[in-house]
């Protein structure tokens, strides 16, 4: 208070001036409050995957060397990350970036950040380049992750917030990203549940966790493991218990039910490497105002109908050109026009189109519309060149997250990744160590 009373240029002497005080600057005091709070609330939350600025597109986080990898390294390992973005505007900013260290369920963690990082605690992007022949202009960011000016000490959960110079506290994006140790080790395989709800619908995930030497007393409340579903953590199966302790492993077996997912299908995809000719799953593209839309042909319902494999991308996407030499800046933004025909307006929530291409978020932009008179869910998003895969999911109001179920269906046989992590939380320690990581695929049925 003090603070904005200075500001606002007035001395308060007594109660009566306190009060006259409010009347007069209400609206400003107001403001601040609802800033303050909405600042407050963004970072005691669990973090996720959000992009707050408009302007930023594409944010892409892989291993280096394979763009549809999933952000995981292994301590003290050369490996990196790559973190791409661009920023749709006509003249560059500059972007600054730090690293959070999470606990398990990706809450701050309460250590200091020279205890898991080395070097700066906060440096600049300085790795920037126009597009070249867009309609679409914009700047494309890039940083490897760690580098050598921000290294990474501990295993764990992190989240990678970046930022306008001067705006620390008014993040542009945050990411996750986790770094594991290899102290345990972890067999995993993927199987059809027992006859029950889930026999035809649903996979189930069977793992061994060999504890090694990390010395673990209580398993049941220093061991958390967790299950995420090709990389989307609206799907996820967290701090479970295992069903059986001895022999210095833990098993987590067929007989409960808090390991098992909905298969959901096989993922669409479509193409928009090529404007001048329609790819796979595009009608036909057009270019109007200055701008290229692509039209997707009408999508179909699969909720009843019966399995059918193809090769995708477990609902990730990769940038590219045809005929191009530099994917990052000679990709072109381009409309595209979702379309999915309903008798009628499914009640109860909302629909949206979903992938990693937008953090498997819900939010405006993704939310599909009806048109009662056209009979169909409608949706345009603005999308960089590439290859694409997506789903329908349909949210119930007052949902966070959702399965995949109405237009697309679940099936036992679908080929998904299983990404597993083993967490461990040292009595004597003040964070959570991510001591093992994996992945086992259905269609292999055995751990990676």
């Amino acid at each position: 208070m003090p603070i904005m009373m200075l500001k606002l240029g007035h001395k308060i002497n007594n109660f009566s001036e306190v009060i006259a005080f409010y009347k007069i600057n209400k609206k400003y005091l107001l403001t601040f409050f609802f800033s303050f709070s909405a600042v407050f609330l963004l970072f005691a939350a669990q973090f996720t995957d959000e992009v707050f600025d408009p302007r930023i597109k594409t944010v892409q986080l892989y291993r280096e060397g394979w763009n549809l990898s999933y952000p995981v390294l292994i301590l003290n390992r050369d490996n990196r990350l790559i973190l791409k973005f661009d920023l749709l505007d006509n003249s560059p900013e500059s972007y600054w970036y730090t690293f959070v260290h999470c606990d398990k369920d990706w809450n701050e963690s309460n250590i200091f950040i020279s205890d898991y990082l080395t070097g700066f605690n906060e440096d600049q992007i300085e790795d920037y380049r126009p597009s070249f022949n867009t309609k679409v202009n914009y700047y494309h960011y890039q940083l490897r992750i760690p580098n050598d000016r921000m290294g990474i000490k501990l295993s764990g959960n992190y989240v990678i917030k970046v930022y306008r110079a001067g705006e620390h506290d008014r993040p542009a994006f945050t990411k996750r990203f986790m770094v594991a140790e290899n102290a345990v080790l972890i067999n995993a395989s993927i199987k059809r549940p027992q006859p029950g709800p889930f026999y035809n619908t649903g996979q189930q995930a069977e793992i061994v966790v060999g504890l090694g030497r990390i010395g673990v007393r209580d398993p049941y409340n220093e061991i958390f493991t967790f299950i995420v579903r090709n990389g989307n953590f609206n799907e996820t199966k967290g701090n479970l218990r295992p069903d059986l302790v001895g022999s210095n492993e833990l098993r987590y077996n067929l007989l409960s039910n808090e390991n098992i997912f909905y298969g959901g299908n096989e993922y669409r995809f479509f193409d928009i490497r090529n404007i001048r000719y329609p790819g796979e799953n595009v009608r036909k593209i057009d270019y109007l105002e200055g701008r290229y839309h692509a039209f997707l042909v009408l999508s179909e319902n699969r909720e009843f109908k019966p399995y059918f494999y193809w090769q995708d991308f477990n609902g990730k996407y990769y940038v590219a050109v045809h005929n191009g030499r530099d994917m990052d800046v000679e990709a072109d933004y381009i409309y595209v026009y979702f379309t999915l025909p309903s008798g009628d307006e499914v009640a109860g929530g909302e629909m949206y189109v979903s992938g990693a291409f937008n953090n498997w978020a819900f939010t405006r932009e993704n939310r599909m519309t009806y048109d009662r008179s056209r009979g169909q869910y409608q949706c345009t998003m603005l999308m960089k060149q590439g290859w694409y895969n997506y789903e329908y999911i349909f949210l119930r109001n007052g949902a966070k997250a959702a399965p995949p179920s109405f237009f697309e269906g679940n099936h036992y046989e679908t080929e998904n990744d299983y990404l597993i992590f083993v967490y461990y939380r040292n009595p004597r320690d003040r964070y959570d160590r991510l001591v093992g990581f994996a992945i086992s695929n259905s269609s292999k049925r055995e751990g990676l």
